[in-house]
């Protein structure tokens, strides 16, 4: 009976350490302002894979507890908002949404290459800090990819005075953050995505126009009338 009652015992405390070795973080609302930027004048739709949309990282830090970080919806949220800021016409496509049949400039697909943070105990300071690879995929409207730009992000927050979940949160958001700043600087340069809407106006402006066919018993009109006057004389 002893031993039984020391066995539960040992089991309790076993489940209460790793209970406690295992932390979950979770990322809501990015919070991100509205970037104050002329828009491209371009037709740009997005659309987000399922791995992009609800991202969750899992890390077990050597000697140390389990994180689980779950961005959740946070990068399309992000990434819809810098979009719809960027192009006069923005729209989110479903993934079984064929975008040649929408007549846009651009698609574009993010991803996120890799995910890694740092805790204190780690860098032997009292910050978190979080690196975020992205990598944007950009397609014109036939379909035909025009460019592959991978993005390194980074974002860190002092644990002092907010707590460890708040400050690798806060961390996550900063690297979003310095995502979005490098994608409004820099996205036309690195992808040249500005050119497919002169490119697209070209490809409209080289089609044949469209030619009238009568119906059958349908008399074809023209600006030329006849001459009523009879020239027999």
């Amino acid at each position: 009976m002893i031993a039984a009652r020391l066995k539960f015992v040992s089991v309790a405390i076993t489940i209460a350490a790793l209970s406690g070795c295992s932390t979950q973080v979770s990322l809501k609302d990015p919070t991100i302002p509205d970037p104050l930027i002329d828009k491209m004048p371009l037709s740009v739709a997005a659309r987000f894979p399922e791995t992009f949309e609800h991202f969750v990282h899992e890390e077990q830090v050597i000697g140390k507890k389990k994180w689980t970080i779950d961005m959740g919806r946070s990068n399309s949220m992000l990434f819809e908002k810098l979009f719809d800021s960027m192009f006069t016409e923005f729209t989110v496509l479903s993934t079984d949404t064929e975008p040649r049949d929408l007549g846009i400039d651009a698609l574009i697909e993010p991803s996120i290459d890799a995910f890694e943070f740092s805790v204190p105990n780690q860098s032997q300071t009292d910050a978190f800090a979080v690196w975020i690879r992205y990598r944007i995929k950009i397609f014109d409207g036939e379909g035909n990819q025009i460019a592959n730009w991978p993005i390194s992000a980074y974002g860190k927050s002092l644990s002092e005075g907010i707590g460890n979940d708040d400050a690798l949160r806060r961390a996550a958001v900063l690297a979003m953050r310095d995502a979005a700043a490098l994608i409004i600087l820099q996205m036309d340069k690195a992808t040249g995505i500005s050119a497919l809407s002169d490119a697209r106006q070209g490809s409209l402006a080289a089609q044949p126009p469209a030619v009238s066919v009568p119906a059958a018993g349908e008399t074809l009109q023209t600006t030329t009338q006849e001459d009523p006057r009879d020239d027999s004389g």
